[in-house]
């Protein structure tokens, strides 16, 4: 496995590939490292000849009240699950390779423009943040130059911004959104559980007991869906947690829902943990 730190290294690498007639799998990556990243290189072996994961904890996305610092890094064993998956490459650049207009305080960063969809729900509680995301979603595949990517759906909204930008550009990568993968007791797989305290973490999977509930509600012929969201807003507010939203939407536009392509989202702060999940309603994926 090599760990490569440059962007000219890692484009000599992926022109080189390329030359071979080989193919580039890609899973962008902040580190910190569990099973949900894992699934994700493993459904990369099975897109292509190459696979590179990327670690990088990207500023951009941070807002000022988001402490960058806190996030959680662990490269040494990163890496270590990493080899142990045979991936063929690590990109680890500094944030000097990424943002080199970014030095000494030069705030001139060209930006990626997002889509209208980015400025609800997790944009409206972060603003800016899918701004980051897909400056460096692009900014990692001018470097990695991959055919394929892949995305976890924990982070649903942030899968159809990148898929947006993938058309509204024209880049030549295929995106795929794999599937969230939970505990056994139904808590999706996220580097934030963590920081949750024994007590709260026993109540972390009322989240997706919900989804699970109002999806059986929806499928069972309810379609009023503001008085579904409502009803389990109130639901998960009075086991402990502060939520967000609670929302019910159409799963490609985030729109109002249509009738057989349906995703729940929901956000909710358990302590000061902020936690996100998702259910399709009409699919099993």
């Amino acid at each position: 496995m090599k760990v490569i730190k440059t962007i000219a290294a890692m484009k000599v690498w992926s022109d080189a590939c390329h030359t071979k007639g080989e193919s580039i799998s890609f899973v962008p990556t902040m580190g910190n490292l569990h099973s949900g990243h894992l699934s994700l290189v493993d459904t990369a072996m099975t897109l292509a000849d190459k696979v590179v994961v990327s670690i990088y904890v990207n500023p951009t996305q941070f807002a000022a009240n988001e402490d960058l610092d806190k996030y959680p890094r662990t490269e040494a064993q990163d890496l270590q699950l990493l080899e142990s998956k045979n991936v063929d490459v690590v990109f680890m650049p500094a944030s000097g390779e990424m943002y080199p207009h970014n030095i000494n305080g030069n705030k001139s960063i060209e930006y990626i423009d997002v889509p209208e969809l980015a400025q609800q729900l997790e944009g409206r509680a972060r603003p800016d943040h899918f701004r980051g995301v897909a400056t460096i979603v692009k900014k990692l595949f001018d470097c990695v130059l991959p055919d394929h990517a892949v995305f976890g759906e924990k982070d649903f909204q942030q899968l159809l911004i990148v898929k947006n930008m993938v058309a509204v550009l024209g880049l030549n990568v295929i995106i795929h959104g794999e599937k969230i993968i939970r505990d056994e007791d139904g808590l999706a797989k996220s580097s934030r559980n963590q920081f949750l305290t024994t007590a709260l973490r026993q109540k972390a999977p009322i989240l997706h007991q919900a989804l699970i509930s109002a999806r059986k509600e929806i499928l069972s012929g309810n379609v009023n869906y503001a008085v579904i969201e409502s009803q389990f807003i109130d639901f998960i507010n009075n086991n402990g947690f502060g939520v967000d939203y609670f929302t019910i939407r159409d799963a490609v536009t985030l729109g109002l829902p249509t009738v057989h392509n349906r995703v729940i989202l929901v956000a909710a702060t358990l302590g000061s943990t902020r936690l996100l999940d998702n259910l399709r309603v009409d699919s099993t994926k």
